[in-house]
């Protein structure tokens, strides 16, 4: 069907100035479900899809207990502040999520992105913690876990117009699949900073089992600020990981962002799995291996199914996203962008202020299913409707899902089913050593 025959509301509708009625209206915004199944179906799975696995990760939390459930929360509290200074930094501002059920701080925060951060984090912090590596090892292991569970979101998701990217970012303008290739490298940088922080205010702040870092100060003030100091070092100790590497590599020599993340990668990879080969005792199973099933098992399931499911049956060109978008604007107005490395060179970057509607790069959504001769919404529009375009090989989409899902049930069952057990949180003698 026709996206003009679904009956959508407000489809073509296209505003220049958006207004919100009062404090509780910005807040938060609950959206008939029924209309974003109409809208964009897989969207709706996959909103869903994060809030169940959010779920799962909190009941696992809570039945493990221990720092388990601090840094569940820890999670979502890094979560919301990543979120939060990437709206409102003009700077940084670079993508618009579509509207969902329930979407909040001014139609820019889907409440299942609060889910993603424990979905990613929380999920490969435990998964690595089986392996009983060392600190700086573990939080790096965390960081390409994190990578490998991100990877299938972050292909599909902007194929099927979950949200969009600004398309002139020098920071994000190589991309792969139509994913800035910094997407990967943010992720494996946050995802390790927030580890690492996690231990290290812990070992500062708190009381600790010296054979087992997963038992709980006694004190819960101790434990919550920790938690609010990892939070708060998370972004900044990510971005401080931009500046060695990426930026002298990208913005001075102009070498493609694709070889700064595999050299990344690299990097991070031949740590963990130096510390890996010195095995402590608990970090191998003790005896036959068995399947346990446990509530991230079911987490990780299904979350690459969804997204090898949308392969495999979904179709981008049906999907259709109304709502908040990067304003349509004049194409030769500049805005400069400043980054911990040009504020020490002195060099500046530029991106267009607008979104250019005759001249942009992004073939994952056009405008053809308005009027059918691609004509863009008008100048100054913030609300407006966008329209997915079709898989140019779908056999290569599903080849490539396939792959990484193949990739990750390898190294998660690995860890899962082929390491130590999980790791108990009432203080005891006897727990394995963790490596220095």
């Amino acid at each position: 069907m026709l996206a003009k025959d679904r009956n959508l509301i407000g489809f073509g509708e296209e505003i220049t100035d958006y207004k919100f009625n009062g404090i509780l209206d910005w807040l938060v915004k609950v959206n008939d479900p029924r209309e974003i199944w109409k809208a964009q179906p897989t969207y709706l799975i996959s909103e869903w899809t994060f809030i169940t696995i959010g779920l799962l990760t909190f009941i696992h939390s809570q039945r493990v207990g221990g720092r388990f459930r601090w840094l569940w929360l820890t999670t979502v509290l890094h979560g919301l502040i990543v979120e939060n200074v990437t709206f409102w930094t003009p700077v940084i501002n670079n993508f618009w999520h579509s509207q969902t059920t329930i979407v909040l701080l001014g139609r820019r925060l889907p409440l299942h992105i609060i889910c993603l951060y424990p979905t990613f984090i929380y999920t490969a912090s435990v998964c690595v913690s089986r392996l009983r590596l060392g600190t700086l090892a573990n939080a790096l292991a965390v960081g390409l876990s994190v990578v490998l569970i991100d990877i299938p979101y972050d292909i599909m998701a902007v194929k099927f117009v979950h949200w969009t990217w600004h398309d002139t970012d020098p920071n994000i303008y190589d991309r792969h699949y139509w994913v800035p290739w910094t997407s990967y490298y943010f992720h494996a940088t946050f995802a390790a900073a927030v580890t690492y922080a996690f231990h290290f205010w812990r070992r500062t702040l708190c009381q600790n089992d010296p054979e087992n870092p997963w038992v709980s100060d006694k004190r819960v003030s101790r434990e919550l600020l920790a938690s609010v100091l990892t939070a708060l070092c998370g972004m900044p100790g990510g971005v401080i990981q931009f500046l060695p590497l990426y930026h002298p590599l990208h913005d001075f020599f102009g070498i493609h962002t694709e070889n700064c993340v595999i050299t990344l990668f690299v990097i991070f990879f031949l740590i963990a799995w130096k510390n890996d080969r010195k095995p402590v005792v608990g970090s191998r199973p003790m005896g036959k291996s068995g399947w346990k099933i446990n509530e991230l098992v079911l987490a990780l399931i299904l979350h690459y199914s969804v997204y090898l499911g949308m392969a495999l049956y979904g179709d981008p060109q049906h999907e259709v996203s109304v709502g908040l978008h990067e304003k349509i604007g004049p194409c030769n107005e500049m805005m400069e962008l400043k980054t911990m490395f040009t504020l020490i060179t002195g060099e500046t970057a530029e991106r267009r202020k607008f979104l250019c509607p005759t001249d942009y790069d992004e073939q994952y959504f056009d405008f053809r299913c308005l009027s059918g001769d691609n004509t863009p919404p008008k100048m100054g529009s913030e609300w407006y409707t966008i329209c997915g375009t079709p898989f140019p090989n779908r056999a290569e989409y599903i080849q490539v899902l396939a792959t990484i899902c193949f990739l990750a049930f390898m190294l998660f069952k690995a860890m899962l089913f082929n390491s130590g057990d999980e790791w108990t949180t009432s203080p005891s003698v006897g727990k394995p050593k963790k490596k220095n």
